[in-house]
């Protein structure tokens, strides 16, 4: 287990914070039973900072013939559907939601080409609002492997995610499994998959990135 980069920051910001709090409470010789309430919500915080940026070590068994799951989280959508910013006809859409106590890590699901990248500013609804997909702030991203299939996936804020990472560009080559970005504090990926492609997951499954096979070719 590691922490991950992006942490940094907020770490940095909750350790100060609590540095002057305790420092002023300090200060002002203030009773013991706020002492130790402090002390209290200081550990809590920084417990919850570590926790949401830690970044487990995985060992990633490529495969081409499947996707891979991008994101830590539950399934909340499987459907058939029009994907109408890139291919403009009918995918298997798989959508996971991240609870702010997942691992925010967000990977690969196939191996390929970055075939069109773009960065969309947007609104903050809710994770599994039926419109945060298109509303929201959000990338997209399609990877297309050595067979041409190409696979969408978009990262999607929710309502505390404040801050989209991303790590790929256009016509980058990236390996299944690897990072590709991070979304902080709450959140959803949704992957468009070609129709045909076999889905191995069902809605409510607990699933892995990096590990959970979320379909077959």
């Amino acid at each position: 287990m590691k922490f991950h980069k992006e942490g940094y920051t907020s770490l940095a910001l909750v350790v100060l914070f609590v540095f002057i709090i305790n420092a002023i409470a300090d200060y002002y010789d203030a009773p013991s039973y706020i002492q130790w309430f402090l002390y209290v919500i200081s550990a809590f915080l920084v417990v919850v900072i570590l926790q949401f940026f830690r970044s487990p070590l995985k060992k990633i068994t490529i495969n081409d013939n499947v996707v891979l799951c991008p994101a830590d989280g539950k399934v909340v959508v499987i459907e058939e559907t029009v994907e109408t910013e890139y291919f403009q006809d009918r995918r298997i859409q798989v959508s996971i939601f991240m609870s702010p106590i997942n691992v925010h890590v967000n990977r690969n699901p196939i191996s390929g080409i970055v075939s069109f990248f773009k960065y969309h500013p947007g609104k903050f609804l809710v994770a599994w609002h039926p419109k945060s997909s298109t509303e929201n702030e959000r990338t997209t991203i399609v990877v297309k492997d050595k067979q041409n299939r190409e696979v969408l996936f978009r990262q999607i804020a929710g309502a505390m995610a404040r801050r989209i990472v991303w790590y790929v560009k256009e016509d980058s080559s990236v390996n299944q499994g690897d990072e590709f970005g991070f979304i902080k504090f709450g959140s959803r990926v949704d992957l468009f998959l070609p129709l045909g492609t076999t889905v191995n997951v069902n809605i409510g499954d607990k699933v892995v990135g990096g590990k959970t096979v979320i379909a077959t070719f």
